[in-house]
């Protein structure tokens, strides 16, 4: 329209009070030729980015102007953006400070895919970080990391990440699926308050090759018989602990069947107790010669002359 054509030329030029005017106008296209004002600085810049309302194709045009993103406060406010495209997002992720790239990823706003590949940035940079920022990962930091981090089994990092409110059963299992998981991971986990008592977990625990056979064998009683029938199919588990999960079958069934034969029993009322003031007629006959022969006893003697 003619008139945005109008306030786009001035946008272009505007200075003092009239660019603050321009930041907040609503017509895209003169928004988007407000980014070709050489007054706009970066704290225009970002009152511009603070709108929650502005829209997709401005977003989308700023992060095509590597002037402006050579401005790591730019660059952030545009990825924390809620409505920055997603192709913009991805590439700047990467520039993100780590703890940025933490706020980033715990954000509720933030697509999935964003966050996951946000994630992954923090994780791939654990090897380089310093005891101190580990342990504020493992303490705040997102399900993912903190899963890394367990993983890691460093004695001053892990059992602050187990206790991580973000840490997922998922993101557990997902490390215990590992080939090589370190000993001191799984006795962490089976010795926690939690993770010990989540059903999923003790059964990774038994599956994984690591576990040592004192933490298998406390947990095979509190499996399902299917699932111990699972695991000791051949090639599931090593061979010495496959005649644990057989024996534990076994017993399981021995068990049941005798639990079955005296509910049968019991049924049958061949397990009901007689009562207790009941008494067979030969117990009755016995017990009342000894009461006769007892008052026979006690009866009192008769005086000699009386004899």
């Amino acid at each position: 329209m003619p008139e945005f054509e109008q306030e786009a030329e001035r946008a272009r030029v505007a200075s003092g009070e009239d660019l603050n005017g321009f930041i907040y106008h609503p017509a895209p296209a003169v928004l988007t030729a407000l980014l070709d004002n050489p007054a706009l600085d970066e704290t225009k810049l970002s009152l511009l980015l603070a709108r929650k309302d502005l829209p997709t194709e401005v977003l989308e045009e700023i992060g095509t102007r590597k002037f402006f993103l050579k401005s790591y406060v730019v660059k952030k406010a545009l990825l924390f953006h809620p409505r920055t495209p997603r192709l913009v997002g991805l590439r700047l992720i990467k520039d993100l400070y780590l703890m940025d790239l933490v706020q980033f990823a715990l954000s509720p706003a933030v697509s999935a895919e964003l966050k996951r590949y946000a994630e992954e940035q923090v994780v791939a940079r654990l090897p380089q970080l310093p005891l101190g920022q580990k342990i504020t990962l493992a303490r705040r930091g997102p399900g993912r990391v903190a899963g890394a981090l367990v993983l890691e089994g460093h004695a001053q990092v892990m059992p602050t990440a187990l206790d991580n409110p973000y840490l997922t059963e998922s993101q557990v299992l997902k490390a215990l699926a590992r080939e090589k998981v370190p000993t001191v991971v799984i006795q962490a986990l089976a010795k926690h308050r939690k993770w010990s008592h989540a059903y999923n977990v003790r059964l990774a625990i038994v599956r994984n090759p690591s576990a040592p056979i004192s933490i298998v064998l406390t947990f095979l009683p509190q499996l399902t018989v299917s699932d111990l029938r699972e695991l000791a199919a051949p090639g599931i588990v090593p061979e010495n602990l496959r005649k644990y999960l057989l024996a534990e079958v076994n017993r399981r069934m021995l068990a049941s069947r005798k639990h079955a034969s005296y509910e049968a029993r019991a049924s049958m009322g061949a397990l009901s107790p007689q009562p207790q003031d009941q008494k067979s007629p030969e117990e009755e006959q016995k017990n009342g010669e000894g009461k006769r022969g007892f008052d026979r006893d006690r009866r009192p003697k008769k005086p000699d002359d009386e004899a």
